[in-house]
């Protein structure tokens, strides 16, 4: 859940805060899933809310940098580049690349906790993997990492 919210929101702590509340949440309205076999993607929707909600009041007291990762990324210029393309993605895309790559989730668990098939996230991971490669190269950023990114 800290991954979902960490795709949405870009403030580990922030997603931390949510996915505990994501988890009282879930405690509290448990009697009404209807299908045990939907948990994940239950969870998944109410993280996805709670994050939402979580954005809303941070917009309320500070605007967002649009695209820009709000909290520190690392001093390596390449990394932080990166990172900005993935926050370009749109949010499906986002989702399954922070799951899997800055998580380390497998590709199965990401199509359970999202409800989709495992063929649905790889094509979401290939798509995104290519937007950030050509965000890389058209900003300047030459080399192996970016384009090896595309093919993996």
């Amino acid at each position: 859940m800290v991954a979902l919210a960490y795709s949405m929101l870009a403030d580990r702590d922030l997603a931390e805060d949510v996915a505990q509340d994501v988890f009282v949440i879930a405690c509290r309205g448990l009697a009404r899933l209807k299908q045990a076999d939907k948990f994940a993607a239950w969870l998944a929707g109410i993280c996805r809310n709670t994050a939402k909600q979580a954005l809303r009041a941070a917009d309320e007291r500070t605007p967002l940098l649009s695209g820009h990762v709000r909290e520190g990324c690392g001093d390596d210029e390449h990394r932080q580049a990166i990172r900005r393309a993935v926050w370009n993605l749109r949010p499906g895309e986002r989702e399954v690349v922070v799951m899997r790559y800055f998580d380390g989730l497998s590709q199965q668990r990401i199509a359970e906790v999202l409800n989709l098939t495992p063929q649905a996230v790889n094509g979401r991971l290939v798509r995104a993997k290519r937007k950030v490669a050509r965000y890389l190269k058209r900003n300047g950023f030459q080399g192996d990492d970016h384009e090896s990114l595309a093919t993996r």
